[in-house]
C-alpha cells in the first residue's frame, strides 16, 4: 500500500521536486535540476539547441518550429550546422507565442532558455524546472555555452572528445595559412554593418588560430554587452580599418548567405567597398555562411576551420 502511495504521489509531483541537485543558473536562480535530463525543452534554436544536439542530446521540443519538426523561420540551424542527420525536434510555439499546452504534452524534464528569458521563467516552471543560461556578448565567448551546457546535462566527456578532435584541425589548419595570423574583423550584414560579438564557433576558430581582434578604436566594440552577436558600425569606422583577415556574412534572412549574396548586400550598404576597402583589394577577405558559423558550438567552430582551409589553399 505504501508503495502505491509513494508511486502515485511521485507521479503527482512536479518535475522540479524529482530533480537529484540544486544548481545556481545564470540568472542566480537556484534551479532543482534532474542528474541526468532527458527530456530537454530549448527556447532559443542556435543558442542553446544546437549546442546541446551538438552534445548528442535531442532537443525533445524547440521554440520556433512546427509541431511536425519544420522550422518557423528562415534557417533551420540544427540542419545548417550539424547536417542532415540533425534532430527535428517539435515546435512550442511560433516564436513570439509560446504554448503552454504544447510545451506541457511534450512532458519535459528540463527547459533551457537564456538570460532574456527571465521574464517567462516562473510561469514555465510551472511545467518543469527551467535553466537560464548566459548567451550574450560580454557574458559568454566562442563555443563557452556549449561548454557550460555540457557540464550541466552530465556531458563533460562528449564535450572534451569534441574539443579535442576541433583541437587537431586548428593545428592542421594553423600550419597551412599562407602568412603568420595577425588582426581579424568579423563584420555581419543586415541593413547595417555589424561587427560579430564575441560568442561564436566562428570567433573561437579564428582566435584558436592565432588571430587577435582587431581594436576598432571607438568604444563600438563594447556596445554590444549585453547582445547576442552583433555591434554596429558605421560605413565610415569600416571604411578605415585594415584587419589583416576580414571575415564577412550575410543575414540568415532571405538566401543570400554565400559570395554572391554577400556581394551584393555589401553593394547595396557599402558602395565601392571593392575599392576602397585594402583587405577586399588584397584577397584578404573571406565570405562565410552566416547559418553554419555563428552558432556558439564546436560545431561552428569546426565549419569556421573549413572556410579558413578553403581560402588558404586558395591563396
Amino acid at each position: 500500500m505504501r508503495t502505491v502511495l509513494a508511486l502515485t504521489l511521485a507521479a503527482l509531483l512536479p518535475a522540479a521536486a524529482l530533480a537529484d541537485r540544486m544548481v545556481t543558473d545564470d540568472t542566480g536562480r537556484t534551479v532543482a535540476v534532474p542528474d541526468s535530463p532527458e527530456r530537454v525543452v530549448v527556447l532559443h534554436e542556435p543558442l542553446l539547441g544546437v549546442p546541446i544536439a551538438d552534445l548528442g542530446v535531442a532537443p525533445v521540443g524547440s521554440y520556433g518550429r512546427d509541431a511536425g519538426g519544420g522550422t518557423l523561420m528562415s534557417v533551420d540551424f540544427y540542419r545548417e550546422v550539424l547536417g542532415n542527420d540533425a534532430p527535428r525536434p517539435p515546435g512550442v510555439g511560433a516564436l513570439g507565442n509560446l504554448d503552454l499546452e504544447r510545451l506541457r504534452m511534450l512532458h519535459p524534464d528540463l527547459i533551457l532558455g537564456t538570460e532574456h528569458d527571465i521574464d517567462k521563467a516562473d510561469q514555465l516552471s510551472s511545467v518543469a524546472p527551467v535553466y537560464l543560461q548566459n548567451a550574450s556578448t560580454g557574458k559568454v565567448r566562442g563555443f563557452g555555452t556549449e561548454a557550460a551546457l555540457a557540464r550541466l546535462l552530465g556531458r563533460e566527456d562528449v564535450f572534451a572528445a569534441r574539443k579535442d578532435a576541433y583541437l587537431g584541425r586548428v593545428e592542421a589548419v594553423r600550419a597551412a595559412l599562407p602568412d603568420a595570423p595577425g588582426t581579424y574583423l568579423a563584420l555581419f550584414l543586415t541593413d547595417q554593418i555589424n561587427a560579430v560579438g564575441e560568442m561564436s564557433g566562428a570567433v573561437q576558430a579564428i582566435e584558436d588560430l592565432g588571430y587577435e581582434r582587431l581594436d576598432l578604436g571607438t568604444g563600438g566594440d563594447r556596445a554590444g554587452m549585453g547582445s547576442t552577436l552583433l555591434v554596429p558600425l558605421s560605413a565610415e569606422v569600416v571604411g578605415r580599418l585594415d584587419p589583416d583577415l576580414l571575415l564577412v556574412m550575410n543575414s540568415y534572412l532571405g538566401a543570400g548567405r554565400d559570395e554572391a549574396g554577400i556581394r551584393a548586400a555589401l553593394d547595396r550598404i557599402l558602395p565601392g567597398w571593392d575599392r576602397f576597402l585594402k583587405p577586399a583589394r588584397e584577397g584578404r577577405i573571406l565570405f562565410l555562411d552566416s547559418a553554419k558559423v555563428t552558432t556558439p558550438t564546436v560545431a561552428s567552430a569546426e565549419h569556421m576551420l573549413d572556410a579558413v582551409e578553403t581560402w588558404a589553399q586558395g591563396r
